[in-house]
């Protein structure tokens, strides 16, 4: 699996040659430095430890310094396993935008907005009850009855209720990469990726 770590910059629309118009996502995608490989042999399994993001030296630990100094780079900000990669390249090499070409067909995995605590009907979808006029009452939003008092007398674990919702790890399958602007390691992948801008996204190939 070809992946390369990325920066979510903003979202835009393109226009294609027939006129339609297509709402992209803007990532700027690496370069990634391989600082980590690990193998079968030495970690019972095989990944590749992708860094990205420079990060300055007296903001870093000691323990940092030394592992990216193996790589004969500076300290990262970010730093992803990816396991079972395909990729060939060395510790202390470069991945770049140019393992992907317009067209392909991609995965992008990122973490969705915090949006605090939420009620059911923005949780969950649920409908309310009672009209929004004629008489008001606190209890249009309100999740209703939560548990049975004739028979188990408590409330089931999983019942749906108001709670923290979004920070979810959140996996966008199906997008196409619309255009890549490698000299600027910009890349458009069609429809919305999750996170905020300016969070960090995975981009698997």
């Amino acid at each position: 699996m070809k992946s390369i770590i990325g920066k979510k910059i903003g979202m835009t629309s393109i226009f294609g040659a027939d006129g339609r118009q297509t709402a992209v996502t803007i990532i700027e995608a690496g370069p990634c430095v391989v600082t980590q490989k690990k193998t079968v042999e030495t970690d019972g399994y095989n990944a590749l430890q992708l860094a990205f993001g420079d990060k300055k030296e007296k903001h870093s630990l000691k323990s940092e310094i030394a592992h990216f100094a193996k790589a004969n780079t500076a300290p990262k900000k970010i730093v992803k396993e990816i396991r079972n990669s395909e990729s060939d390249k060395n510790v202390g090499e470069t991945i770049t935008i140019d393992i992907f070409a317009e067209g392909d067909s991609i995965e992008v995995v990122g973490t969705s907005k915090g949006k605090g605590f939420q009620g059911v009907v923005k949780r969950h979808g649920f409908k309310g009850v009672g009209g929004q006029s004629h008489g008001q009452h606190d209890r249009s939003r309100a999740p209703g009855s939560i548990g049975n008092s004739s028979d188990a007398s408590r409330v089931f674990k999983g019942m749906r209720m108001g709670g923290r919702m979004g920070g979810d790890r959140v996996k966008m399958k199906g997008l196409k990469v619309v255009k890549i602007f490698a000299e600027k390691n910009y890349i458009l992948v069609s429809g919305s990726v999750p996170g905020h801008i300016g969070s960090i996204v995975l981009i698997q190939k």
